[in-house]
């Protein structure tokens, strides 16, 4: 029996007829509308985050099957924290806090697509995924939490593979984040005020140099990309500017071919 597949990344629980699915499914002969709703059904977990699914279609008798994948680590990671995006400048600026049940969750979750051969190995692929958005895991940077793993901490919920956390335990999480966002945005406001302060007693000054200020004084270099135009678009008006004396040579020349003939 002939099979085809079709894959798509569909919204968890809110696949459609519309593109990507319906104009691929259309010409298989399926009941479009039974497909979305096994989709539906499979990602409803998944919800807000791109999930990769496939529907396989016999091609005779029109059955199929729904098989859904896993969304990366880094939106499972977003989904636990309860924020939208990762941080912008993930050294400085700490977003949220995980407990280790829910890096074992996502560790599970994702355990075919990870490299680490064991449970305590893929915790800490996922704590290093943690570590590149600012997220912390119990408190702590990647590097300290993984050190903690590595003595011997929480062996026995990741053996386990605990993955449940109490209702006080989600409230403190949630505490922690709102501290950690009150947090950077006046550590934001403290940078910004600092960056316009250099901006402006460098009035008049090379770009360049403003940038090598400011970088001295550790503002973010997001920030600096905001406050400063790019050196590159000075660069063109520059270019742009040497071009116009060139061009009047071109036009000043057959006036000079032709004086000389007379």
């Amino acid at each position: 029996m002939a099979k085809q597949t079709v894959e798509a990344l569909v919204e968890g629980g809110k696949a459609t007829a519309a593109p990507p699915l319906g104009p691929a499914l259309g010409p298989m002969g399926v009941n479009i509308g039974q497909v979305v709703a096994e989709i539906n059904k499979k990602t409803a977990e998944f919800k807000g985050m791109q999930v990769p699914v496939k529907v396989i279609i016999d091609s005779e008798t029109k059955k199929f099957e729904v098989t859904v994948g896993t969304p990366p680590a880094s939106a499972l990671i977003k989904k636990e924290a309860g924020v939208e995006k990762g941080s912008g400048n993930p050294l400085m600026d700490k977003i949220a806090d995980l407990k280790i049940e829910q890096i074992i969750k996502i560790s599970k979750m994702k355990q075919d697509s990870l490299l680490g051969k064991d449970n305590f190995s893929r915790v800490k692929e996922i704590i290093g995924t943690c570590d590149s958005m600012g997220v912390l895991v119990e408190g702590k940077q990647a590097r300290e939490t993984i050190a903690d793993i590595n003595k011997g901490m929480f062996k026995d919920k990741i053996q386990a593979g605990k993955t449940e956390l109490t209702a006080e335990e989600l409230k403190a999480l949630e505490e922690e984040r709102k501290k950690l966002e009150e947090e950077m945005k006046a550590r934001r406001a403290e940078f910004e005020a600092k960056a316009k302060e250099i901006i402006n007693s460098m009035t008049g000054k090379e770009p360049s140099a403003i940038r090598s200020k400011l970088r001295e004084a550790k503002i973010p270099e997001k920030m600096i990309k905001e406050l400063m135009p790019t050196e590159a678009a000075g660069a063109g008006a520059a270019a742009g500017g040497e071009k116009k004396p060139e061009a009047g040579k071109a036009a000043e020349a057959p006036k000079k071919e032709a004086a000389k003939k007379e």
